[in-house]
Formats: structure tokens, sequence, C-alpha cells
């Protein structure tokens, strides 16, 4: 069978069955939003011999609104970041983490990605050490020609699948607060991207679950 092997009634089951779970009449509140994960089982799949593989994905809406990004820019750029309410490190606040890499971790940790301007970003293993790179989350280019507050955008709604030694992995695909179809929407992308990702496509997926932070997982496949 190719194409799908998943059917709209059990992507559409698991979605209800999570909100509900979360947010339902009978659901015990929670103090914060949850977000919503997809898990992935994988089989026939060596971590050690087989390549590992990684690969993004833009979903169409944004998973989490929480996700925080930071711009390291140009005066033009930072001008532009501060002008929308978007956070801005230019070249001498960088410098002055002097490489220390308690600091860059830090930073690191701060915030959930990072996007710099095209004249800086070649410059930022020399000014920051390898400390972004060791988080996986070394910035984005960002151009003048491209309108920040997109590109932005664009990278909160970027997910991330990367092999890492064990046969499950799970990223965020949405929170419990979305409607149902945006829900749908961003499942089913992931989903489809995650397999052309794997050597031997649907043959090396095992299971798939979707479940809330705080939520039972629920069987898409």
């Amino acid at each position: 069978m190719s194409g799908t092997k998943i059917s709209k009634e059990a992507v559409n089951d698991a979605i209800s069955a999570v909100i509900d779970g979360s947010i339902g009449p009978d659901a015990k509140k929670r103090k914060f939003r949850e977000t919503v994960e997809l898990q992935i089982n994988l089989k026939n799949y060596d971590p050690q011999k087989d390549k590992r593989f990684s690969g993004t994905v833009k979903l169409k809406h944004v998973p989490r609104p929480k996700f925080a990004v930071c711009v390291f820019g140009d005066q033009q750029h930072c001008d532009e970041a501060n002008a929308n309410g978007i956070p801005c490190m230019d070249v001498e606040a960088l410098k002055k983490l002097n490489k220390n890499k308690k600091l860059v971790k830090k930073l690191a940790k701060k915030y959930n990605a990072f996007v710099a301007s095209d004249a800086l970003i070649k410059q930022i293993p020399r000014i920051l050490g390898p400390g972004l790179n060791k988080a996986g989350k070394f910035p984005t280019p960002l151009s003048h020609n491209e309108s920040m507050v997109q590109k932005v955008e664009e990278v909160k709604a970027t997910i991330k699948f990367q092999m890492k030694k064990v046969l499950c992995l799970g990223v965020a695909i949405g929170h419990v607060e979305m409607t149902h179809e945006q829900l749908y929407q961003n499942v089913t992308l992931a989903i489809n991207f995650l397999v052309s990702l794997l050597k031997k496509g649907w043959q090396n997926v095992k299971a798939l679950n979707l479940k809330s932070s705080m939520g039972k997982p629920r069987t898409i496949y």
C-alpha cells in the first residue's frame, strides 16, 4: 500500500479524544495551554548502523504560540525588530558574551530559535563559539529583501524531525486550543513529511500516537 496508510477517521478520532481529554467538560482544568505532540515509534531501523535522518518542515499553523525567536541583527534589522516587538541583539551585545560557554548556553536556553542577518551569520561561530550549534539552534539567515515578521512566523511554524539513538521521537504539532481542522492539517502534513524521510517509508513506522502534555496517548496508526 503506497501513499498514506492512515485513515482520516483514525486521525480525527485521535484529535477529538486529545482535545476532549484536555479541555472537554470532564477534563481536569490545567493552568497552562497543553501542547499536542505527535509521537512516532519506528521499526526495521538500526540507529547504530542506518543513517540517522533529520529534516524540517513548515506546518500550516504555528504549533507553539509561545515559541520565542531572537534576531541577531545589523542596525537595520535591529530597528525593524524593535519596531515589531521582536527580541534582538546586535554584534556588540553578542561580543559581550565573550564566548563564555555558560552565557551562550543560557542564551540558547532562553529562546527556542534564532534568526540572523545575512551579513552576521558567518561571524556567529567566531563571536559565540560552537554553543548554539551544539544546542541545535544555529540561526536561520535573514536578508534585507525578506519580511522579518514573516520569517519569524515561518521559523515558529517549522518543526524538526531528528533521529537520535532511540527508536521513538516526538514533535510538537499544535496545542489544544487550535481548531480540529488546524490540528488535522498539521498532523497529516507532519506525518507525510516524516514518512518521506524514512528509508523504507511506511515499513519503518511501527506506531503513531497523538497526545497532549498531560493526556493519554491516542493511537493514529
